[in-house]
């Protein structure tokens, strides 16, 4: 089984390395300075222990990738890159190819779906940096994360347990979860907050408007009757498997992260804009979701330094 890893950032690239490290064939696509860095130097890993340097196979596109039979594709990219990235895959990849999703959100399977017969979704839960071309770094260690497999929408198959385990020869936990998108949709309400962090950081007041941009979600998915991982569940899974490294640097989470690259766009329509997509179609309100993904936009689209706004000004803006 051959591992193709569609964005070579945070998560993605981290994964890559560990599954390389652990003896499995692994191709990376990336792209830009990143793309070069890794091919003229390589891929540095840093973790608690240090970093390493390695020689991973690197490319810009499917085209570029002599496809065989069995390979596995770990859809790494975030989720507005998505449809960009299955469109390159159906040009490339065989129809059998097995497509799993890496993603935060809970939209890119069924994309995945619509080109491909057979989709994973993996619960995610691995902090990750990605801020200089050529360098990723695990901010957990010894474990770099958990990433819990499932078939999409549900079930699991032996695909499932051959991937978990090449999870686990990587040094990660993985379970194959036949609930897996329970445990995306839990996963979901950690991640509504990401666009509130991008934008205002750790300010004083930023707290709160966390847990009312939480509550407003769970409230969303309560009344649409759309099942998650409650939080105490979610926790008892993490337990004191992810133990922050100390040492890092780590600014911020993967919206954060996004602002500081630069990146000109930014995840937050499929994270609180996923909650505002299903209040609306609930006709509910979801106005703390909606500043999120509004601020969020504003900031990626004017190039806006991430963690600047004062949490006052975030809520005089709130939709009436």
């Amino acid at each position: 089984m051959r591992f193709i890893v569609y964005g070579a950032g945070a998560v993605g690239g981290v994964l890559g390395a560990h599954l390389h490290l652990s003896g499995h064939p692994v191709v990376l696509i990336a792209r830009g300075a990143h793309l070069s860095a890794i091919r003229e130097r390589g891929l540095t890993l840093e973790t608690g222990t240090g970093s390493r340097t390695m020689h991973v196979p690197a490319v810009a596109g499917p085209a570029e990738i002599e496809w065989r039979g069995g390979d596995v594709v770990l859809l790494a990219v975030k989720s507005q890159d998505t449809r960009a990235a299955l469109e390159g895959l159906a040009a490339s990849a065989p129809p059998g190819t097995r497509i799993v999703s890496l993603q935060n959100g809970v939209d890119n399977e069924r994309q995945a779906l619509r080109v491909f017969e057979h989709v994973y979704g993996v619960c995610v839960m691995s902090p990750t940096t990605h801020l200089t071309p050529g360098v990723v770094r695990a901010d957990c260690h010894p474990v770099p994360g958990l990433l819990d497999i499932g078939r999409y929408p549900s079930g699991t198959d032996p695909v499932a347990e051959q991937v978990a385990a090449a999870f686990r020869d990587a040094g990660y936990r993985s379970e194959p979860r036949p609930d897996i998108m329970r445990w995306k949709y839990g996963k979901l309400l950690r991640n509504v907050g990401n666009a509130v962090d991008a934008v205002c950081g750790r300010a004083e007041g930023t707290q709160e408007i966390f847990q009312r941009v939480r509550l407003e979600a769970e409230a969303v998915l309560d009344a649409a009757g759309i099942a998650y991982t409650p939080a105490d569940e979610d926790d008892e899974r993490r337990a004191d498997i992810l133990k922050v490294v100390t040492g890092g640097s780590r600014g911020g989470g993967s919206s954060w992260q996004s602002l500081h690259r630069g990146t000109g766009h930014i995840e937050a329509d499929y994270l609180s804009g996923e909650i505002v997509l299903v209040a609306r179609l609930h006709g509910l309100p979801a106005p703390y979701n909606e500043n999120a993904c509004r601020w969020a936009d504003r900031f990626a689209r004017e190039g806006r330094r991430p963690g600047t706004l004062d949490p006052a000004e975030w809520l005089s803006t709130l939709p009436a």
